[in-house]
This record gives C-alpha cells, structure tokens and sequence, in this order.
C-alpha cells in the first residue's frame, strides 16, 4: 500500500446531516479514504441515497433528528467509540432584520447551534470520542462575511465558530482536536430553498475566484484533512474554504 497521511483506514468517523451537499460528500469520500462511516439525518430516504454511495463495508446509517433530545441521545446510545465527529447538519434562513420571527431564530439556532454542542456533550459524557480524535464544525464565511439577509444564519455560524475555541480548551487535556470548516457559497440544495432568486445566485458568484461557487467534495477533501492524522498537530483552527471570494 502507497504512504498516504491521509488516510482514514481504520477510523470510525460520524457525520451528521449526512442526507445531502456537503454531508454527503464528506461521507462519500470518507468512505473512499477507508473509514468506516456512521451517517444521519432526519430524511430517510436522501441518507439511503447517500449510503447507497458509500465505498467498502461496515458502513452504518442512524435516522436521526438531532434537534430533538431524545433523538440525539438514542443515536450516542447506539454508537461505537469514533475517531472523528462531523458536525455538519445545518439550515439557512434568509430574512431581513425587519422580518424576523422568534420562531425563526429558535429554528435556526437549536439546528446549527444548540445540536451540536449537545451532541458534543452527549458523546463526550458517553466516552465515545477516542484519544487522539477530531471534532470538526462546519461552519461558514457568513460568520464574518456580511451580506443582505443573513444575519440570522450568520449569527448561529459565529456563535459556532467560538464555541469551537471553547471545545478546545477543554478537549486538547483529553487529546481530541478540535477545528472549524468555512465554506463560501456551495452548490448545493441549500442554497436553492426560494430565499435567494436565480439573478441573485449569478451576481454573487461573480464575487467568487474563476465565477463560480465551490463543490461539496471541496469542502469534505478538507474536512478529510482535519479528521486524518496529517492533521495531527492542528487544533483550533478555522480553516476558510472560499474560492478567494471578495468582500
């Protein structure tokens, strides 16, 4: 076998929001890379899709709803002890500042913010994350990009992005690193939900090096590093994946 430091052969990795777009394709390549891959998501039938994907064997899929507690605690029931964590489940809601509803943000929130930080609590309470693992958080430039209508998104991805550095002061005494993903826009069902019309989509993208967004399986090659042990010696970071976009 060639040398590849980034390797996952042996690893367990859990990725959350595993159904589609970036979820999907950290799974999928994960699975390329030689992990044995535990996937969930709320939807069914998409995570059968993205398990119908995956490359090799022992491969594990977990129906889930991790904004519910019960959900989130029968799901750490039933796992092994993993190498690595994948919080990537996420939601985008975009409205301006005189448009919010509480409810809004309560949604947004409990979905990008508040699950996983009680995952992360939930796994580390269980012992399930193994010495020398890796948590990454899929987080976004709209935790320091401003656009129009995005505050609230924004806000949840920046409140992520510090409880990372909080994670890592209390995981780096239990050798488990911790780190951050920061996409820019990501051609994926995201971005098409009816909130940001077609015109809109294509002025942005001109913001972005050689006018286009980025690819899934760009994210996840990234998100690979961080789980592999090249990665060994990084904690704390927030690893921006942005094509160079501009503003």
């Amino acid at each position: 076998m060639s040398y590849n430091p980034y390797s996952l052969n042996g690893k367990t990795i859990l990725i959350t929001g595993a159904s589609s777009g970036i979820g999907r394709a950290t799974a999928i390549e994960c699975s390329k890379l030689g992990a044995q891959v535990i996937i969930t998501g709320r939807n069914a039938e998409r995570l059968q899709q993205t398990f119908d994907h995956l490359e090799g064997a022992g491969h594990v899929q977990i129906i889930a709803d991790l904004t519910s507690q019960v959900d989130l605690e029968t799901l750490v029931n039933q796992l092994p002890n993993i190498d690595g964590v994948v919080n990537n489940a996420g939601i985008s809601r975009v409205k301006l500042i005189g448009f919010y509803k509480e409810s809004i943000l309560e949604e947004v929130f409990k979905t990008n913010v508040f699950s996983p930080m009680l995952l992360t609590k939930s796994l580390l309470r269980a012992k399930k994350i193994k010495e020398n693992g890796s948590v990454v958080f899929t987080s976004s430039i709209a935790a320091y990009r401003n656009t129009f209508g995005n505050g609230i998104y924004g806000s949840s991805k920046a409140a992520l992005t510090r409880y990372m550095h909080y994670c890592v002061k209390e995981l780096t005494p239990k050798h488990i690193r911790v780190n951050t993903v920061h996409p820019g826009m990501i051609e994926t069902p995201l971005i098409h939900q009816g909130d940001l019309s077609d015109e809109d989509l294509i002025n942005d993208m001109k913001n972005y090096y050689n006018g286009r967004y980025g690819r899934a399986e760009e994210v996840a090659w990234a998100i690979i590093y961080l789980l592999s042990d090249a990665a060994a010696w990084i904690t704390g970071t927030e690893l921006k994946i942005d094509g160079g976009v501009v503003g």
